[in-house]
């Protein structure tokens, strides 16, 4: 449900800070009014008296009433979130941006491909896949982060998601760029995991979220592996100040990230300048 005046934040109380990493935090919302939002869709989260930035939601877009935010430590407002604690307010505005097509996912076999807080939004579409499970052929999951340590949501991953293999067409690929001795998942960047996929591409599509360098490597791995260009999903990051369009911060050639994305396909930008920037 959108709010009626897009420029006014819906005050939120923090209900719990989860600490993900050593500079990665999750931060769960209880809304003082009713919220809605479909996965890959973002907000924009204000600290009062700091300032706001944007967001995507890592929570399932079916639970009502909450949203969880997982927040890197990058800047002032990014600190600023990281301070938080239990009980404070803060407000969000939003939902912006298009979300990830499930109706076009339908009958597929869908390859998530995720790194670092790229997780995030993964995190809310995996739990939207998992919600109409029975609609795709198969998921397949892949994650990566640098160390064990810097790896988000890696005791629900662990302890939790990976039951869900035993009952439905689901599999996980783990990798971190660099082990340490209590490791027991692959090692290498996340491109890795992409080899030997027991997949049908033609009936498949690739979503991939994380930092630029990531998402361009795992794009060429994607073309190479034989993924049209039409059939791989990216969310895109830029500076969304106003999420509607008008302060033009986020411009990749003629489309503004907040209204026509954050997620667009490959083949519609894939020709535009700075597209990694």
């Amino acid at each position: 449900m959108s709010h009626l005046n897009i420029y006014e934040p819906i005050r939120c109380i923090v209900d719990n800070v989860i600490e993900e990493s050593p500079a990665i935090k999750t931060v769960v919302l209880r809304t003082e009014k009713p919220f809605s939002f479909q996965a890959g869709q973002f907000i924009s989260l204000t600290v009062p008296g700091v300032g706001e930035a944007p967001f995507t939601p890592s929570s399932s877009p079916f639970v009502g009433g909450k949203i969880d935010v997982t927040v890197m430590k990058t800047g002032l407002v990014t600190g600023a979130i990281h301070m938080l604690k239990k009980g404070d307010i803060v407000g969000i505005r939003g939902p912006y941006g298009k979300p990830y097509p499930l109706d076009r996912f339908a009958g597929k076999e869908i390859l998530l491909v995720g790194g670092g807080v790229g997780l995030a939004p993964l995190r809310s579409l995996f739990l939207a896949l998992l919600h109409t499970i029975n609609s795709y052929k198969k998921i397949i999951f892949c994650c990566g982060a640098k160390t064990p340590a810097d790896f988000i949501y890696k005791d629900q991953i662990l302890k939790e998601w990976l039951k869900y293999c035993e009952r439905f067409p689901l599999s996980f690929r783990i990798t971190v760029d660099r082990k340490d001795e209590n490791w027991k998942f692959m090692e290498g960047l996340v491109t890795t995991t992409l080899d030997n996929l027991d997949i049908n591409i033609s009936n498949s599509v690739a979503i991939v979220c994380g930092p630029p360098v990531m998402m361009r490597f795992t794009t060429l791995k994607l073309l190479d592996i034989g993924y049209a260009d039409r059939d791989i999903y990216l969310s895109m990051e830029r500076k969304m100040y106003c999420g509607v369009g008008h302060c033009r911060h986020c411009l990749i050639g003629p489309f503004f990230v907040c209204k026509d994305g954050p997620v667009f396909t490959y083949d519609l930008i894939k020709n535009e300048p700075g597209v990694w920037a």
